[in-house]
């Protein structure tokens, strides 16, 4: 009895070990698997962080400049720089939001629409002193370039910035340029509530035709139709509004929806703007005031 007892104890004493021993590695194990999760998190947001948006070099596809449009085309090459800027901020403050489309319907689409108007006024130009370039529009559309480059559906990215012009006319003449770049079919937008009075809301716009009158006879198509354009885009964001709802931050609609209608709204109120100049008239004053948009309850 008296030797049985250390022995019971000895083991007692080693069973007690091994189950430390064990719940020790466990938590080793666990903490090496936990550290590997968060690596990989910490990779997965650098790779979306590295991305960044390449778009076609302009300058260099510019036929020789006159003197007279040289301050002009600059501003309006700075112009194009500061449109990449700002999409490349909004990448990267956007992480998270949206669906699969959120980038191509919110900031890819929308740059093109800018970089169009852009890309036009420096085409017009030059052409009101010099044969006027072909083919500007080629080098709107931008990608995304590093992490998941894959994720942007633009094209004519930066290993397309050698690239001639052809001869695709600059000037939208069919009014309708801004239609292709999807800035609003499927971007999906929410305003953070999730409730049926979300589903209410419709979106709201300054009128533009009731401020523009003395159009130019030669001009009138061409008005008519941006005009019709400006009614086609707030019902496509319209649509968008309503079947979106639940879908991403309380950002969510402005930056998906009323952001890119804004400027699909600016681009499509300069090219009237333009219908005029082409004429020799001068349009009506604050029309770039017309181009945002607000939210209203049903």
């Amino acid at each position: 009895m008296s030797r049985g007892l250390p022995l019971l104890h000895r083991r007692r004493i080693l069973v007690s070990g091994a189950i430390g021993g064990i719940t020790c590695a466990a938590v080793v194990v666990g903490a090496a698997m936990a550290g590997q999760d968060d690596g990989s998190g910490d990779a997965n947001a650098s790779t979306k962080a590295a991305q960044t948006i390449s778009c076609p070099a302009v300058a260099g596809s510019l036929p020789e400049i006159p003197a007279e449009a040289r301050a002009e085309v600059d501003r309006n090459l700075a112009l194009l720089d500061t449109q990449i800027a700002e999409a490349d901020k909004r990448l990267g403050t956007s992480q998270g939001e949206g669906g699969p489309n959120f980038v191509q319907n919110a900031i890819l689409g929308p740059l093109a629409d800018k970089r169009k108007s852009t890309l036009d006024r420096i085409a017009i130009s030059i052409g009101r002193r010099a044969e006027k370039p072909t083919g500007l529009d080629a080098l709107a559309e931008c990608t995304l370039s590093g992490g998941e480059a894959g994720a942007g559906t633009g094209a004519g990215g930066e290993a397309d910035s050698g690239a001639t012009p052809t001869a695709a006319a600059s000037e939208p003449a069919d009014g309708g340029a801004e239609q292709g770049s999807g800035a609003e079919q499927g971007g999906g937008a929410d305003a953070g509530s999730g409730t049926d009075e979300g589903s209410a809301q419709t979106i709201s716009c300054p009128d533009v035709a009731s401020k523009i009158s003395g159009v130019p006879a030669a001009a009138r198509v061409e008005v008519d139709r941006n005009l019709a354009l400006l009614d086609t885009q707030i019902a496509e964001a319209d649509k968008r509004l309503g079947t979106s709802q639940g879908e991403g931050g309380p950002n969510f609609v402005q930056n998906a929806i009323l952001g890119p209608l804004k400027d699909k709204r600016a681009s499509t109120i300069d090219r009237i703007e333009l219908s005029f100049s082409r004429q020799g008239s001068t349009a009506p004053s604050g029309l770039d005031a017309l181009a945002g948009c607000s939210l209203t309850s049903g």
